[in-house]
């Protein structure tokens, strides 16, 4: 199988990435670069577990060939948000406010999240849902997750 390198900017750095354009986007994530955040659910585009940003905008990775990619795409994957020393106010919200579970939802959730507060940082818990609507969590009712992500938008809006 021919492989191609595409120059990405990986979590904020760049990288060259060797794949075959056919591999599932998820694969090369997880496989080749060895970030394991980034989880595989359904295979199908259904449950959001795999969710990650190219270009800011919201994507499930299972769904994207390798070879899609562009030459300097931007991919954020939930390792790039933050790590273990220094947390975002996102990801302590999620902990403090029980927005995990079993844990394999939360890096699709957290990157949805993400992805809603990067546009809109002052969202209701009805914009809260909708964003989070194409992320299946089958542990909890959402309260806790929703509460997660208002939490933390109050925080980084400096109203906490």
């Amino acid at each position: 199988m021919t492989k191609v390198v595409k120059k990405v900017q990986l979590n904020g750095v760049e990288k060259m990435v060797e794949a075959s354009p056919e591999s599932r986007l998820l694969d090369v994530i997880r496989l080749e670069l060895n970030l394991t955040g980034t989880k595989e659910g359904c295979g199908e585009g259904e449950c959001g577990a795999c969710s990650i940003l190219i270009n800011d905008t919201l994507i499930n990775s299972c769904l994207v060939l390798f070879g899609q990619l562009n030459d300097g795409d931007k991919i954020l994957t939930v390792e790039g948000l933050g790590d273990a020393k220094h947390l975002t106010s996102l990801q302590e919200c999620f902990i403090t406010e029980g927005g995990t579970q079993c844990g394999m939802c939360t890096p699709g959730m957290l990157i949805a999240a993400h992805a809603l507060l990067i546009k809109n940082p002052k969202p209701t818990r009805e914009e809260i849902a909708e964003a989070l609507a194409g992320n299946l969590c089958r542990c909890t009712g959402y309260k806790k997750i929703i509460d997660s992500v208002e939490k933390a938008a109050k925080i980084m809006r400096g109203e906490s």
